[in-house]
């Protein structure tokens, strides 16, 4: 019989019940590192210790890449959970999907709320958690490429960039391989460290991240550059999107004359300092069309054009098609 965390399998207590809610377009990565260690759990420890029951609409429920899984209605879930999971996909982060019964979702998540159940977002699922009015003066975290979107959508939301976040009654995470991380940590409440430390062993998983840790990999990895005047501007470029600054602001920053800074940027990324500037924001621009609700304007303005018409023309400058085009498809 193996013994986990001081105490022989099959002493655990009551299996914890787990309602993991999947919508049209789920990312299968996202479901699958939070699912799996509760399986996982369930077979190192000889015993259920986690219930899992599958929530959606109708019968399956397909992801983005063409998976299904097999679900129970949202009508026949009203049983008790001690957490509630929602996974959903890219699309929810800033587009109420019509095919799924959004106004029964959000009452029913709210009606859990007020029974104090644990309830968490993975990858787009913060967001329907935040439009359901379940984020209210709590600190949340959403996946890098929804964030942006999310933030001008509802300003008012208390946003971090992190892997995942827990604050109180609310579990919130940025999705990809982020919940093995969330479920090592949640494991590790529940069944204590060491077997946590199992569960992660399980899946070579032995690089544990905190919850803090950065969404994206560094700046000089993405850009593939490394001298710190330009890694310092690229930073400064992607805090100022909305408010972008000038070339002398830039410079300075760097301590090199913008004569310099440009000498820099067109050896090291073939653009000219502002040019590339521009296509950061453009690129901006661009996620929250297809991420969000927001017209045309407001990303403009959101991403630092001084209206529509400027926005358009860079758009189409730099993309080869009208923002509008990019807003159909989607």
């Amino acid at each position: 019989m193996t013994v986990l965390n001081g105490r022989e399998s099959g002493t655990f207590p009551e299996p914890i019940k787990v309602g993991v809610v999947v919508l049209d377009g789920f990312a299968m990565m996202s479901f699958s590192a939070a699912v799996e260690p509760m399986r996982a759990a369930n077979q190192l420890a000889d015993q259920e210790l986690y219930r899992i029951c599958f929530i959606g609409e109708g019968e399956l429920v397909q992801s983005s890449g063409g998976a299904c899984v097999q679900t129970k209605p949202l009508i026949g879930a009203r049983e008790f959970f001690d957490l509630v999971l929602v996974i959903a996909g890219s699309t929810v982060a800033g587009h109420a999907l019509v095919s799924f019964p959004m106004p029964a979702l959000f009452h029913w998540l709210r009606f859990l709320a007020q029974q104090g159940i644990l309830l968490g977002g993975v990858s787009g699922g913060p967001a329907l958690l935040a439009k359901a009015g379940l984020m209210n003066n709590r600190r949340m975290t959403v996946h890098w490429d929804h964030a942006e979107a999310l933030a001008a959508d509802m300003p008012e939301l208390l946003l971090e960039k992190s892997l995942y976040i827990r604050d109180r009654d609310r579990l919130t995470c940025a999705g990809g391989v982020a919940p093995l991380d969330m479920m090592h940590a949640l494991i590790g409440e529940y069944q204590g460290p060491d077997f946590a430390r199992q569960v992660s062993d399980w899946f070579l998983h032995t690089d544990i991240r905190g919850s803090s840790d950065p969404q994206k990999s560094g700046l000089a990895e993405r850009y593939n550059v490394h001298s710190k005047p330009l890694l310092a501007v690229l930073e400064l470029m992607e805090n100022h999107i909305a408010d972008p600054l000038d070339l002398d602001q830039l410079a300075a920053v760097a301590n090199l004359s913008p004569r310099q800074l440009n000498r820099l940027f067109h050896d090291k990324l073939n653009l000219s300092t502002i040019a590339f500037y521009r296509q950061l924001r453009l690129e901006k621009g661009r996620s929250m069309l297809e991420q969000s609700t927001l017209n045309i304007s407001d990303v403009a303005i959101a991403t630092g054009f001084c209206d529509s018409a400027h926005f358009g023309r860079c758009f189409r400058q730099a993309f080869g098609c009208k923002p509008t085009d990019v807003r159909k498809d989607y």
